[in-house]
C-alpha cells in the first residue's frame, strides 16, 4: 500500500512537470497563425472622445490615465481598477484576491472592472499584466485569463476594442534590460497574452506598444549623449526621496511617454504637438519635459506606433 501511494505520487508530480513544460512550450511556439486573419480588416479608429476603462497595477496608476484624458482632451472619460503588481488572474477573482486593492482604488475613478465590462459603456478595454512577465505566464495563467477579460470585454460590448498594454521588465532584471525588450515582446506578450486573447474573443486584440517606444527612445538617447534632459533610461524612472533609483515604477517623465503611447494607439492620430505640461490625477504639476525632449517623445511615439501592424494603424 505504502508502495502504491508512492508511486501516485510520483505519477501526480511527473504530470504536473509535463503540464507547465507543455504551457511553457506552448507559449514559446505560439505563432498566432491562426488568429492572423482576425487582424486583416485592419481598424475602424475612433472619430470622437473614447471612454476608456484600465485595468492592471502601479504601471498603470492614476496619474496614466489622468495625463492621457488631458492629451485627449473635452468628451474623453476613463475608470480603472488598479492592485499592487497584481496578475489579471487575481483581477479576475475580484476584490478579495487583490493586493492593495483598498489603497489603490481609493478614487472616484474606481469602478469595478466585470461590472463595468458588463455595462457595454466603454468604448476602449485596456489590460495589462502583472511583471515579472515570465512568472505570470508560468504560475498566474496569463493565457487563460488574457482570453477571459478580452472575451468578456467583446461580449459586453461588441462595437467596443480591446488592447494589450506591454510594459517592460525592471532595469536590474536579466537579461539586461534594452536588449531584451524587442525579444520580450515576441517570446511573451504575443504568446502569452496577445494571441490568446484574439482567440478567446473572436476579434483583434490591438497592441499598445510601450515597451517598444521605450526601448528606442531609450537607445537613441544613450547612442547620441542624451537627448535634452533625457541621457540614460534612469532619468525614465523614479527616485526616492534620497536619491535611490526605483528600478521598475517611472517618473513623470516616464508616465508621460507612456500616456503619449496609449493616446497614439487608441485614438490613431499622432501625438507630435500635443501639450507637455500636464496634471497628475490628483490635480498637482507633474515634472515635465522640456519641449525638445516632449518632441523627440512624441515623434518617436509615433515612429513606432504607426509602423506596428498589432497596433492597427498599418495594413498587415
Amino acid at each position: 500500500m505504502r508502495y502504491l501511494l508512492a508511486l501516485l505520487v510520483v505519477v501526480a508530480v511527473a504530470a504536473l512537470f509535463y503540464w507547465r513544460h507543455a504551457q511553457r512550450a506552448g507559449a514559446a511556439q505560439d505563432d498566432g497563425a491562426d488568429v492572423q486573419a482576425l487582424y486583416q480588416a485592419g481598424r475602424a479608429l475612433p472619430q470622437g472622445p473614447l471612454r476608456v476603462y484600465h485595468l492592471g497595477h502601479s504601471l498603470v496608476g492614476r496619474d496614466m490615465p489622468a495625463m492621457l484624458a488631458q492629451l485627449a482632451g473635452q468628451g474623453h472619460d476613463y475608470a480603472l481598477q488598479l492592485g499592487w503588481g497584481t496578475p489579471l488572474r487575481e483581477h479576475f477573482q475580484g476584490g478579495a484576491a487583490i493586493n492593495g486593492f483598498a489603497q489603490e482604488n481609493a478614487t472616484p475613478r474606481y469602478r469595478d472592472a466585470h461590472q463595468a465590462l458588463a455595462s457595454g459603456e466603454y468604448d476602449a478595454f485596456v489590460m495589462t499584466e502583472m511583471v515579472r512577465l515570465k512568472d505570470a505566464i508560468q504560475y498566474k495563467e496569463s493565457r487563460l485569463y488574457a482570453g477571459k477579460w478580452a472575451a468578456e470585454a467583446a461580449a459586453g460590448n461588441p462595437a467596443g476594442q480591446v488592447f494589450l498594454y506591454e510594459s517592460w521588465h525592471a532595469l536590474d532584471d536579466q537579461p539586461e534590460w534594452l536588449s531584451r525588450l524587442p525579444d520580450d515582446l515576441e517570446t511573451m506578450w504575443k504568446p502569452g497574452l496577445l494571441w490568446p486573447a484574439a482567440r478567446a474573443a473572436g476579434r483583434p486584440v490591438w497592441l499598445i506598444p510601450v515597451g517598444q517606444v521605450m526601448a528606442r527612445l531609450v537607445a537613441e538617447a544613450e547612442a547620441r549623449g542624451g537627448i535634452a534632459e533625457l541621457q540614460s533610461r534612469e532619468d525614465l524612472f523614479a527616485r526616492s526621496p534620497d536619491g535611490t533609483l526605483d528600478p521598475i515604477h517611472p517618473n513623470d517623465l516616464g508616465v508621460y511617454l507612456v500616456a503619449l503611447t496609449h493616446y497614439a494607439v487608441l485614438y490613431g492620430q499622432s501625438p507630435v504637438g500635443l501639450p507637455h505640461a500636464l496634471l497628475r490625477a490628483d490635480g498637482s504639476p507633474a515634472d515635465a519635459p522640456s519641449a525638445e525632449l516632449a518632441r523627440r517623445m512624441q515623434e518617436v511615439v509615433w515612429e513606432v506606433v504607426s509602423t506596428n501592424p498589432l497596433t492597427g494603424l498599418q495594413s498587415p
